[in-house]
């Protein structure tokens, strides 16, 4: 008979367990699908009937007919590149992911299911998180170093990222004793838990979750948040909420946007960011940045150029920017300063934020 304290033992660690095979469960069903969609669109590419009516913009139209969360042209593309890289899972896959393969790949005589070490531990241990940085390096022996000492060390996606940028595969080419160097590396990082495999943004849309439960923010920032988006709107007519923590894809990288307006009467969108901490120039770059990505893919014809606001919340003052993106000043100052809440009123806002929150 097993006393209470063992009773506490014994479900935490059946929770503990269970949970872990969930997590790894979803991880490698993300993964496969991913792979195989790869897999298809390679062999539509090679093989389609009708892939000539498509050429380029095959993935941005298929992107457009799936219609399913997170598998925009650009992911679709990352997909393809995910086959291109690791053919050999195909070897490694159970029956069950096996039924989705199409024929043409089972059903070759000549197709050999080449099972590879690497490959299955890939799909195990790794998210596609994980994935998505390791196919972005072209070199075969590299991509491998990095696929062993992040499995190695648990590493998380942060610290992959962190690692490749460091030349970590490059100085042990160079190091008089790599092992030793690893390590050394290995013993300064501290492992990710298996909950934080699923913690990514590939995972929370294959699970179909909200974004806003992906970004991780600050409580002050939060609070500043919550009432920012009730008191821009009820500065006056034009301004209509379409999104807080909008994602967006620029390059290779995931971005989120504080909060995102439409202002009817001006006809553009206004972004809104919020710091809290120190104002650096990185800040109105990257405020930029995401103007000129509305600019480029969101701004209708008949849309005025996107606006931004930066709001800075330091614990010694407040600091407003707002950034144009090239816009003509002429334009923005006549035109649009006049509907926009001034500096002023912005600035006394994040004050009185800052004091309730205090």
């Amino acid at each position: 008979m097993v006393d209470f304290r063992q009773l506490t033992k014994i479900i935490g660690n059946i929770h503990s367990q269970t949970q872990a095979k969930a997590i790894n469960a979803v991880n490698q069903s993300l993964t496969v699908r991913n792979w195989i969609i790869g897999l298809y669109i390679v062999e539509y590419e090679q093989n389609g009937s009708d892939r000539a009516s498509y050429g380029s913009k095959l993935l941005s139209q298929l992107a457009e007919n799936i219609k399913i969360k997170g598998l925009t042209g650009p992911e679709l593309s990352r997909c393809r590149q995910f086959y291109h890289r690791y053919p050999l899972i195909l070897g490694t896959l159970s029956q069950e992911f096996k039924l989705l393969l199409p024929e043409s790949i089972l059903g070759a005589p000549s197709q050999e299911l080449k099972n590879d070490l690497i490959a299955s531990k890939i799909i195990k241990k790794l998210s596609y998180s994980h994935i998505v940085e390791l196919i972005k390096i072209d070199d075969t022996l590299k991509r491998n170093f990095y696929e062993i000492e992040c499995m190695k060390g648990t590493w998380s996606v942060r610290e992959l990222k962190r690692q490749i940028g460091s030349l970590y595969y490059e100085r042990s080419g160079l190091s008089q004793d790599p092992s030793k160097l690893s390590l050394s590396t290995q013993s300064k990082i501290k492992p990710t838990q298996s909950t934080d495999i699923i913690k990514n943004i590939y995972a929370f849309e294959f699970l179909e979750i909200s974004n806003m439960e992906t970004v991780e923010e600050s409580d002050l920032e939060t609070a500043l948040l919550d009432h920012l988006q009730s008191f821009i709107t009820e500065l006056g007519h034009g301004f209509c909420f379409e999104a807080r923590q909008k994602k967006i894809l620029i390059g290779d990288n995931y971005y989120f946007i504080d909060l995102v307006f439409y202002h009817r009467i001006l006809k553009c969108h206004v972004i809104i960011e919020l710091k809290v901490g120190t104002f650096i120039h990185g800040d109105i770059g990257q405020l930029n940045t995401y103007l000129n990505y509305y600019k480029a893919e969101v701004t209708e014809k008949d849309d005025n150029p996107p606006v931004g606001i930066l709001l800075v919340a330091d614990k010694d003052h407040a600091l407003v920017e707002y950034a144009t993106a090239g816009m003509d000043e002429h334009l923005f100052v006549q035109q649009y300063l006049i509907k926009l809440p001034s500096k002023e009123q912005l600035v006394d806002y994040i004050n009185k934020e800052l004091r309730r929150l205090s």
